[in-house]
């Protein structure tokens, strides 16, 4: 008959230095019992497999809210300001990038000419593009 011998782990989940935590004869050699391949405990241990593709899912839903936070805001206030553009007319009110306002005289292809001062009948061309708003829409 084979005596056995079970050494606990202390409290804080270690063992004593130099005792084995393993159940141990009286000779000081350590039993060991195998598992047996056909056992289910063997089976039920081993974790399911994981799908390679969840991996990627913080991936993409990081790349989807910086799309909308750095490339969909962007693009739409730059087509409202497209389409401000085109539906300039004259007598419209406007005010530059610089902070000039003025009203709008006349509107050639990529060049507008404003009317400044209404005293002195001063006038200023200026680009299309250092249009800011429009005043007399808002």
């Amino acid at each position: 008959m084979m005596d056995t011998i079970w050494i606990l782990a202390q409290a804080n989940g270690e063992a004593p230095t130099g005792i084995p935590s393993s159940p141990v004869t009286t000779e000081g050699e350590p039993i060991t019992t195998e598992p047996d391949p056909g056992s289910t405990e063997q089976q039920q241990t081993e974790p399911p497999p994981r799908n390679p593709y969840m991996q990627f899912l913080p991936f993409i839903f990081l790349f989807v809210v910086m799309y909308f936070i750095l490339f969909r805001g962007p693009r739409k206030k730059q087509q409202q300001q497209k389409q401000m553009m085109q539906a300039l007319a004259k007598s419209d009110k406007i005010q530059t990038i610089g902070g000039i306002i003025g009203t709008v005289v006349d509107i050639k292809d990529d060049e507008i000419t404003l009317k400044i001062d209404e005293s002195n009948n001063t006038k200023m061309k200026i680009l299309r593009s250092a249009i800011s708003r429009n005043l007399s829409k808002d």
